[in-house]
């Protein structure tokens, strides 16, 4: 069943000093979802951002689905600081787990919606064991880290086999693109069968969120229209 697609704007290509700014504005352009990565130096080669920015977020009246992608180890520590702190979906990756299906039960447990996450060269065999507890499948299109990467074209017959597993499982789960989407790229990444689309530097390196956001949903529309 195709579920409707959504927009995540990736807050790693945000301006940090208007950051709350920045959120209002790409939702009003029409985004559905925050995509907030969370990097800590060990598990990617990065740190960003942690609960309390999320908590900001919260109460400076951000109402929309925040989607936390942790690339983080251990996980298990930090999930209910962000379940506390308002995140929507908690995404994480199998390697930085000692015990998946246990921080996919402590995720939903929290009160959130949990999702795995996969690198461009990590298999799919946790799926075998999981897909029927998680909500989101997370596929990274990008090795995690840093924003403005290209787009790894051999991801797309993984997200294809991912689409498959996903109908034949019958439950309504998400399947997620992050790293290099762009207006001209998004096309085909939505014919594979992603239905969720994180753009970081695409969206907020526009100068109009509204006219790109709106230009890739034509794409996405376009290659629906197709399948």
């Amino acid at each position: 069943m195709k579920q409707v697609p959504w927009i995540a704007p990736s807050l790693l290509s945000a301006d940090f000093a208007r950051l709350g700014e920045e959120v209002r504005a790409v939702l009003a352009a029409g985004a559905d979802i925050i995509h907030f990565d969370v990097m800590d130096n060990h598990y990617v080669p990065n740190l960003t951002i942690g609960p309390l920015v999320c908590e900001a977020l919260r109460k400076s009246g951000i109402t929309a689905p925040i989607d936390v992608h942790l690339m983080v180890k251990p996980v298990d520590r930090i999930v209910p600081d962000f379940a506390k702190a308002g995140a929507t979906w908690i995404t994480f990756h199998p390697e930085a787990s000692e015990h998946i299906d246990r921080t996919i039960g402590l995720i939903r447990e929290s009160g959130c919606r949990p999702g795995l996450v996969f690198n461009p060269a990590t298999p799919l065999v946790w799926l075998d064991h999981v897909l029927d507890k998680i909500d989101m499948v997370l596929l990274m299109s990008v090795n995690p880290g840093f924003g403005g990467q290209s787009f790894i074209a051999s991801v797309l017959p993984k997200i294809e086999r991912v689409r498959e597993l996903i109908d034949r499982s019958g439950r309504e789960i998400r399947l997620e693109v992050d790293g290099g989407v762009k207006v001209d790229n998004i096309e085909v990444v939505a014919a594979a069968g992603a239905d969720t689309f994180v753009a970081g530097s695409a969206i907020f390196g526009a100068s109009d969120y509204r006219a790109t956001i709106g230009a890739m949903r034509e794409k996405i529309a376009s290659a629906r229209r197709g399948a």
